[in-house]
Protein backbone atom coordinates (compact mmCIF):
# COMPACT_ATOMS: atom_id res chain seq x y z
CA UNK A 1 0.00 0.00 0.00
CA UNK A 2 1.19 3.50 -0.80
CA UNK A 3 2.35 5.50 2.21
CA UNK A 4 2.75 9.23 1.64
CA UNK A 5 4.86 11.40 3.92
CA UNK A 6 3.55 14.89 4.71
CA UNK A 7 6.29 17.23 5.86
CA UNK A 8 5.12 19.73 8.48
CA UNK A 9 7.05 22.52 10.17
CA UNK A 10 4.94 23.76 13.04
CA UNK A 11 1.40 25.11 13.17
CA UNK A 12 0.50 28.46 11.62
CA UNK A 13 1.33 30.27 8.41
CA UNK A 14 3.61 32.88 9.99
CA UNK A 15 5.99 30.57 11.86
CA UNK A 16 5.01 27.02 10.90
CA UNK A 17 3.01 25.07 8.35
CA UNK A 18 0.11 26.78 6.59
CA UNK A 19 -2.88 25.11 8.24
CA UNK A 20 -5.25 25.30 5.26
CA UNK A 21 -2.64 23.77 2.95
CA UNK A 22 -1.82 21.03 5.44
CA UNK A 23 -5.46 20.21 6.13
CA UNK A 24 -6.38 20.03 2.44
CA UNK A 25 -3.35 17.84 1.74
CA UNK A 26 -4.44 15.38 4.43
CA UNK A 27 -8.05 15.58 3.28
CA UNK A 28 -7.26 14.72 -0.34
CA UNK A 29 -4.88 11.94 0.69
CA UNK A 30 -7.55 10.48 2.96
CA UNK A 31 -10.18 10.75 0.25
CA UNK A 32 -7.91 8.76 -2.06
CA UNK A 33 -7.72 6.06 0.57
CA UNK A 34 -3.94 6.08 0.91
CA UNK A 35 -2.02 5.91 4.15
CA UNK A 36 -0.12 9.01 5.17
CA UNK A 37 2.39 9.83 7.88
CA UNK A 38 2.95 13.35 9.18
CA UNK A 39 6.61 14.20 9.71
CA UNK A 40 8.34 17.10 11.46
CA UNK A 41 11.72 18.06 12.88
CA UNK A 42 11.83 17.60 16.65
CA UNK A 43 13.50 20.84 17.67
CA UNK A 44 12.67 24.44 18.62
CA UNK A 45 11.07 26.70 16.02
CA UNK A 46 13.28 29.49 14.72
CA UNK A 47 10.78 32.00 16.13
CA UNK A 48 7.22 32.26 17.42
CA UNK A 49 4.77 34.78 15.95
CA UNK A 50 1.58 36.02 17.55
CA UNK A 51 -0.76 35.41 14.62
CA UNK A 52 -3.27 37.99 15.89
CA UNK A 53 -0.75 40.85 16.05
CA UNK A 54 2.12 39.73 13.76
CA UNK A 55 4.51 40.37 16.63
CA UNK A 56 7.50 38.16 17.43
CA UNK A 57 7.11 36.75 20.94
CA UNK A 58 9.62 35.54 23.50
CA UNK A 59 8.03 32.08 23.57
CA UNK A 60 9.90 28.92 22.64
CA UNK A 61 7.87 26.25 20.86
CA UNK A 62 8.88 22.84 19.56
CA UNK A 63 8.29 22.28 15.86
CA UNK A 64 7.13 18.69 16.26
CA UNK A 65 4.85 19.52 19.19
CA UNK A 66 3.21 22.28 17.17
CA UNK A 67 2.93 20.05 14.08
CA UNK A 68 1.09 17.53 16.22
CA UNK A 69 -1.75 20.05 16.51
CA UNK A 70 -2.40 19.62 12.78
CA UNK A 71 -1.70 15.88 12.78
CA UNK A 72 -4.10 15.29 15.71
CA UNK A 73 -1.16 13.99 17.71
CA UNK A 74 0.19 11.50 15.20
CA UNK A 75 3.49 12.92 13.96
CA UNK A 76 6.82 11.17 13.42
CA UNK A 77 10.17 12.87 14.04
CA UNK A 78 12.06 13.62 10.84
CA UNK A 79 15.09 11.84 12.29
CA UNK A 80 13.07 8.59 12.41
CA UNK A 81 12.03 8.59 8.73
CA UNK A 82 14.01 7.23 5.80
CA UNK A 83 13.20 7.08 2.10
CA UNK A 84 12.47 3.38 2.52
CA UNK A 85 9.59 4.19 4.89
CA UNK A 86 7.46 6.17 2.41
CA UNK A 87 6.32 5.99 -1.21
CA UNK A 88 6.41 9.76 -1.75
CA UNK A 89 6.68 13.04 0.15
CA UNK A 90 4.63 16.24 0.09
CA UNK A 91 6.08 19.39 1.70
CA UNK A 92 3.49 21.86 2.95
CA UNK A 93 4.04 25.61 2.66
CA UNK A 94 3.92 28.38 5.23
CA UNK A 95 6.84 30.29 6.69
CA UNK A 96 7.85 27.20 8.64
CA UNK A 97 9.16 25.79 5.36
CA UNK A 98 11.28 28.93 5.02
CA UNK A 99 12.37 29.19 8.65
CA UNK A 100 12.22 25.72 10.26
CA UNK A 101 12.85 23.39 7.29
CA UNK A 102 15.27 25.91 5.79
CA UNK A 103 16.46 29.45 6.45
CA UNK A 104 15.18 30.91 3.19
CA UNK A 105 13.23 33.60 5.09
CA UNK A 106 16.51 35.09 6.30
CA UNK A 107 19.14 33.96 3.81
CA UNK A 108 17.23 34.03 0.53
CA UNK A 109 19.11 32.37 -2.32
CA UNK A 110 22.01 31.66 0.06
CA UNK A 111 19.71 29.47 2.15
CA UNK A 112 20.55 26.17 3.74
CA UNK A 113 18.14 23.25 4.10
CA UNK A 114 17.63 21.25 7.28
CA UNK A 115 20.27 18.51 6.87
CA UNK A 116 17.94 15.63 7.74
CA UNK A 117 15.38 16.89 5.22
CA UNK A 118 18.07 17.36 2.57
CA UNK A 119 19.20 13.77 3.09
CA UNK A 120 15.63 12.46 2.90
CA UNK A 121 14.93 14.39 -0.30
CA UNK A 122 18.17 13.20 -1.89
CA UNK A 123 17.43 9.59 -1.04
CA UNK A 124 13.85 9.82 -2.30
CA UNK A 125 15.12 11.31 -5.55
CA UNK A 126 17.68 8.54 -5.93
CA UNK A 127 14.89 5.99 -5.48
CA UNK A 128 12.79 7.85 -8.08
CA UNK A 129 10.00 8.47 -5.58
CA UNK A 130 7.84 11.54 -6.25
CA UNK A 131 8.09 14.72 -4.19
CA UNK A 132 5.40 17.36 -3.99
CA UNK A 133 5.92 20.91 -2.72
CA UNK A 134 3.30 23.57 -2.03
CA UNK A 135 3.49 27.34 -1.80
CA UNK A 136 7.03 28.47 -0.81
CA UNK A 137 8.32 24.90 -0.26
CA UNK A 138 9.55 24.49 -3.87
CA UNK A 139 12.53 26.71 -3.00
CA UNK A 140 13.77 23.74 -0.96
CA UNK A 141 13.79 21.57 -4.08
CA UNK A 142 15.59 24.34 -5.96
CA UNK A 143 18.29 24.52 -3.30
CA UNK A 144 18.83 20.78 -2.87
CA UNK A 145 18.74 19.85 -6.56
CA UNK A 146 19.30 23.07 -8.50
CA UNK A 147 22.53 23.43 -10.43
CA UNK A 148 22.91 19.67 -10.78
CA UNK A 149 22.38 17.53 -13.85
CA UNK A 150 18.78 17.14 -12.68
CA UNK A 151 17.65 20.36 -14.47
CA UNK A 152 14.95 21.04 -11.92
CA UNK A 153 11.68 22.81 -12.78
CA UNK A 154 9.37 24.21 -10.08
CA UNK A 155 6.69 26.83 -9.62
CA UNK A 156 5.76 29.16 -6.78
CA UNK A 157 3.29 31.02 -8.99
CA UNK A 158 4.56 34.33 -10.35
CA UNK A 159 6.47 36.09 -7.55
CA UNK A 160 9.38 37.74 -9.37
CA UNK A 161 11.73 37.93 -6.37
CA UNK A 162 11.34 34.29 -5.36
CA UNK A 163 11.52 33.17 -9.00
CA UNK A 164 14.80 35.09 -9.34
CA UNK A 165 16.18 33.32 -6.26
CA UNK A 166 15.12 29.95 -7.67
CA UNK A 167 16.97 30.73 -10.89
CA UNK A 168 20.04 31.80 -8.91
CA UNK A 169 19.99 28.43 -7.14
CA UNK A 170 20.25 26.69 -10.50
CA UNK A 171 16.63 25.67 -11.06
CA UNK A 172 14.06 26.83 -13.61
CA UNK A 173 10.95 28.64 -12.43
CA UNK A 174 7.78 28.21 -14.51
CA UNK A 175 4.87 30.63 -14.03
CA UNK A 176 1.62 28.89 -13.08
CA UNK A 177 -1.83 30.01 -11.94
CA UNK A 178 -3.16 29.24 -8.46
CA UNK A 179 -5.23 26.27 -9.66
CA UNK A 180 -2.44 24.78 -11.75
CA UNK A 181 0.40 22.38 -11.00
CA UNK A 182 3.81 21.91 -12.55
CA UNK A 183 5.00 18.36 -13.11
CA UNK A 184 8.75 17.92 -13.57
CA UNK A 185 8.51 14.43 -15.03
CA UNK A 186 12.20 13.49 -15.17
CA UNK A 187 12.71 14.47 -11.52
CA UNK A 188 9.25 13.37 -10.39
CA UNK A 189 8.57 16.73 -8.70
CA UNK A 190 5.07 18.21 -8.44
CA UNK A 191 4.63 21.84 -7.34
CA UNK A 192 1.71 24.27 -7.03
CA UNK A 193 1.51 27.93 -5.91
CA UNK A 194 -1.22 27.61 -3.23
CA UNK A 195 -1.07 30.67 -0.95
CA UNK A 196 1.78 32.22 -2.90
CA UNK A 197 -1.09 33.37 -5.14
CA UNK A 198 -4.35 32.53 -3.39
CA UNK A 199 -6.43 34.89 -1.28
CA UNK A 200 -8.62 32.29 0.38
CA UNK A 201 -8.95 28.58 1.08
CA UNK A 202 -11.32 27.99 -1.84
CA UNK A 203 -8.65 29.16 -4.29
CA UNK A 204 -5.97 26.76 -3.05
CA UNK A 205 -8.21 23.68 -3.16
CA UNK A 206 -8.02 22.80 -6.87
CA UNK A 207 -4.23 23.09 -7.12
CA UNK A 208 -3.59 21.08 -3.98
CA UNK A 209 -6.06 18.42 -5.09
CA UNK A 210 -4.27 18.09 -8.43
CA UNK A 211 -0.87 18.00 -6.76
CA UNK A 212 -1.91 15.33 -4.25
CA UNK A 213 -3.60 13.18 -6.89
CA UNK A 214 -0.57 13.44 -9.18
CA UNK A 215 1.92 12.54 -6.45
CA UNK A 216 -0.18 9.54 -5.43
CA UNK A 217 -0.53 8.41 -9.06
CA UNK A 218 3.25 8.66 -9.52
CA UNK A 219 4.04 6.83 -6.27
Amino acid sequence: MKRIGVMLAGCGVKDGSEIHEATLTLFYLSRLGVEYVCISPNEPQSQVINHATDEVTSESRNTLTESARIARGSVTPLSDITADDISALIMVGGLGAASNLSDYAKAGRNMTVHPELADLLTNLHEQKKPIGALCIAPVILAKVFGGSDAKVEVTIGSDVNVATDIKAMGALHVIKLVDEILVDGPNRFVTTPAYMLAENIAEIGPGIRKAVETVVDMA
